[in-house]
């Protein structure tokens, strides 16, 4: 592989949001003291992120050319064949990067271990390096991860790594028909989430955690059986289900696998949207007339494994 150029993705720290809120560092802390918070914790998260894009960035100056992106861009940006991206951030960076990627080698660096769990991390700014040499002699273990697609009927599309929300962009109920195995009802609801094997320990996860809770008020000893996800599965949830005279709630959970779709046909006149990775600046309208099909896209991502962690994944 032909490599001239690392794009280093990251996000501004919390403090680098504040300052910008407030103009100043000094305003920033008052705020956040004013309140009750802990502002040497913002500054701490600060300094350790930049420490390790500052190493990150040393090591990268000897051996490669670079260049530094912030996630904002990344709807915008486009990558070449000639890249090879350095994810530095949470593991949720990881996923936001990875729509916009095409495929190219992602490496993914964990730039605060006491405070990021680093599910989709395997590098730090120590051994990030060794990532970046298998790339460059073309021989490194990945893991290939693949995308959920919403396409609607006038062609537009949509790609989520982690998973895909479908609904209203403010509080009120989403309306829609939605069609799966061979089933049609109207539904209301607080919208859909559909999720990848990568992101079903997130924000999907949350539904379950509420659904057995409220379970767990009336009957006791229910045990949590969370969904094990093939590479090929996609799995959805409705979230909030509401049952009256025109929607039902016979469909509120369910498998994609492999070629399977789930088809969700719009009856919000406005405020309709769907997005994914939790980038709401990002989505599609959804509105009257729409209809969008669910599944599996064709796209795929490539996470670069550090070979000294591959025994435990």
């Amino acid at each position: 592989m032909s490599v001239e150029y690392a794009i280093i993705v990251k996000n501004k720290t919390r403090l680098e949001s504040l300052i910008e809120r407030f103009n100043t560092k000094a305003q920033a802390k008052f705020y956040i003291e004013r309140l009750g918070g802990n502002f040497d914790d913002y500054v701490l998260e600060h300094d350790t992120f930049h420490s390790s894009l500052n190493q990150v960035q040393t090591r990268l100056n000897s051996s490669l050319k670079n260049k530094v992106v912030e996630r904002a861009f990344l709807p915008n940006y486009i990558f070449s064949s000639k890249n090879v991206i350095i994810v530095i951030g949470q593991d949720g960076l990881v996923a936001n990067t990875a729509k916009y990627s095409k495929g190219l080698p992602m490496i993914a660096v964990n730039p605060d271990k006491r405070r990021y769990d680093g599910v989709l991390l395997p590098f730090d700014s120590t051994d990030f390096i060794q990532g970046i040499e298998q790339v460059l002699n073309g021989k490194f273990n990945s893991l290939t991860m693949r995308f959920a697609e919403a396409r609607l009927n006038d062609g537009q599309r949509l790609l989520a790594f982690n998973d895909l929300f479908i609904g209203a962009s403010t509080h009120v109920s989403a309306r829609y028909k939605i069609s799966y195995n061979n089933q049609t009802e109207e539904q209301s609801s607080s919208g859909l989430l559909v999720s990848t094997k990568a992101g079903s320990t997130g924000w999907l996860s949350s539904v379950f955690n509420m659904a057995y809770g409220v379970a767990g008020m009336f009957e006791k000893n229910i045990k949590l059986k969370r969904p094990k996800l093939q590479d090929t599965d996609l799995l959805f949830a409705v979230r909030e289900p509401f049952q009256s005279i025109r929607t039902q709630t016979g469909i509120t959970a369910g498998l994609l696998k492999g070629r399977h779709n789930l088809t969700v046909e719009s009856l919000m006149p406005a405020n309709g949207v769907i997005f994914s990775d939790g980038i709401e600046s990002d989505f599609l309208q959804f509105n009257s007339g729409t209809i969008a099909t669910i599944g599996l896209a064709e796209e795929k991502a490539t996470l670069v494994m550090n070979d000294s962690k591959m025994a435990g994944v």
